[in-house]
């Protein structure tokens, strides 16, 4: 008898800010709805964000259990997927993490929960392209240096940045004249997570601010010739290290990518694949 073929593996991204009540009852939940599925997913009052990897019958039934209108009150109904085939098993165990944010701005009294409110303008794929083509618009990679380093949208600025929380002290610098200049502010990010509670910050401080959509992941899904706008690599918080703009593995290493001495912490990080990346 032949042995049983592996079913064909698949990676998913998804978060969603909402008001989570019982987040430490909600990470129990988490860990017995991943069982048989790897990957990691962060917890907080905010919400949940997280990066999965398995069958696409596993991811199926994940995708259907946790946004049920049952699931904790349905509160992450309608929440958005990315999906993408891998050749490398992204990940090599499955964690669950409860933390005081899902995605750390480093600005005290912000939250992600109220941004449909007081966020950003977001875009589609096909607006975001007319943007990067307009010389009054400012677009702000809200990313990492090194992944910056890898790739971008090719009008892209670098706020040279080595953390996340560093991102907001780099916009309070430059708005005044970027606002005196005229020019108008777009920002984009992995997949839209970053962009998404930065732009609640934003709009209080007086930056309107135009976000696209699902992030770079999206663009990709979205845009056939997203290779037009890009160039370089999109770095992913696995093993799979980095994709094209067809969503597909290249041959990047983490050492590659992690080539200055100055990111050696992060490339043992990587090698631990310990927490979710930007979804």
């Amino acid at each position: 008898m032949q042995p049983a073929t592996p079913s064909p593996q698949f990676h998913i991204a998804f978060y969603k800010f909402a008001t989570v009540a019982a987040p430490d009852d909600l990470a129990a939940s988490l860990r017995q709805l991943t069982a048989g599925l790897l990957g990691s997913i962060l917890v907080a009052e905010e919400g949940i964000n997280g990066v999965l990897a398995g069958s696409a019958e596993a991811l199926d039934a994940f995708e259907a259990a946790v946004t049920a209108a049952g699931y904790v009150g349905g509160i992450f109904t309608g929440m958005q997927f990315k999906r993408s085939g891998c050749k490398t098993a992204p990940f090599g165990r499955m964690k669950v993490h409860r933390k005081d944010e899902i995605v750390a701005l480093g600005v005290i009294g912000v939250t992600g929960v109220d941004t449909a409110r007081r966020g950003g303008i977001d875009v589609t794929p096909e607006q975001w392209r007319a943007l990067l083509a307009d010389d009054s618009v400012v677009v702000i990679d809200n990313r990492n240096s090194f992944e910056f380093r890898l790739g971008r949208f090719k009008s892209a600025i670098d706020p040279q940045v080595d953390n996340f929380r560093d991102f907001s002290a780099y916009i309070a610098a430059n708005a005044p004249a970027w606002q005196a200049a005229g020019k108008r502010v777009a920002m984009y990010c992995t997949g839209g997570i970053r962009c998404e509670k930065t732009s609640a910050w934003m709009q209080d401080a007086g930056i309107d601010v135009y976000q696209l959509e699902g992030g770079i992941l999206n663009y990709f899904q979205s845009m056939p010739d997203a290779a037009h706008d890009w160039e370089g690599e999109c770095f992913v918080f696995d093993n799979r290290i980095a994709l094209d703009t067809r969503l597909e593995e290249t041959g990047t290493t983490a050492e590659q990518v992690y080539d200055d001495p100055a990111d050696a912490w992060r490339l043992a990080r990587a090698r631990r694949l310990d927490g979710a990346g930007d979804a």
